[in-house]
């Protein structure tokens, strides 16, 4: 079973997610919050499994929220909820620490394979999504400098892979780019985060801006 929060500032979104989440096999909702602060501690109380977060709310807001919640030891993965008008915020809930991004219109299947994602550890991360997100992150003001294990601990290929993660490319366009099979660069992919300490897709791309790994004009 698979333990969700609902936070979101609208009524009507939380009922639709709750609705959804609610009819299909292996799926909980354990809570519902309508600002950061009030997720913060339903988190603390109830250690769900999956946080789906809005990023704009009054009060304390789903970035906030992310990166206040993704700094506490043992944090489940936060979702962002967003709709296409949320550019200027979406790098900056990358960089906070969220694992993906969920359209609000997105169909009921593609929540239902985005929640069972993050709960399994991986990123989510919509293309169309994602490609908003790179370019929002390219227009951002330069990263502080990052700690942690650089990117010398990586092999010249494993590298290579995270440089075009950093642009946003998923495992099978990778493998084209590199004419390598779509297996070898899921390898790839599981030994760089590990060796770079790092939960998911979405870290590394964070990893590969702060790093230079990836250009800004890229």
């Amino acid at each position: 079973m698979i333990a969700v929060i609902l936070v979101d500032d609208q009524p009507l979104v939380r009922a639709g997610l709750r609705m959804i989440l609610g009819h299909e096999d292996g799926f909980e909702v354990i809570a519902e919050c309508a600002d950061g602060a009030a997720a913060l501690s339903a988190v603390a109380a109830m250690n769900p499994d999956v946080v789906l977060m809005d990023v704009r709310m009054k009060g304390m807001d789903g970035v906030e929220a992310t990166r206040r919640l993704r700094a506490t030891p043992g944090a489940p993965p936060v979702l962002i909820l967003t709709t296409f008008d949320d550019d200027e915020v979406l790098s900056a809930a990358l960089r906070a620490g969220a694992s993906g991004f969920l359209l609000k219109d997105a169909p009921a299947e593609e929540l239902i394979r985005a929640v069972r994602v993050v709960a399994g550890g991986d990123a989510w991360l919509d293309p169309a999504v994602t490609a908003r997100v790179l370019a929002g992150y390219r227009a951002g003001p330069p990263p502080p400098a990052a700690r942690g294990p650089g990117a010398a601990a990586l092999t010249p290929r494993e590298e290579e892979v995270l440089r075009l993660i950093g642009r946003g490319l998923t495992n099978r366009e990778i493998a084209e780019a590199l004419f390598i099979g779509e297996a070898t660069v899921k390898s790839h992919v599981g030994h760089l985060l590990d060796k770079l300490t790092l939960r998911d897709r979405a870290a590394a791309i964070v990893f590969a801006f702060d790093h230079g790994l990836v250009r800004p004009d890229a």
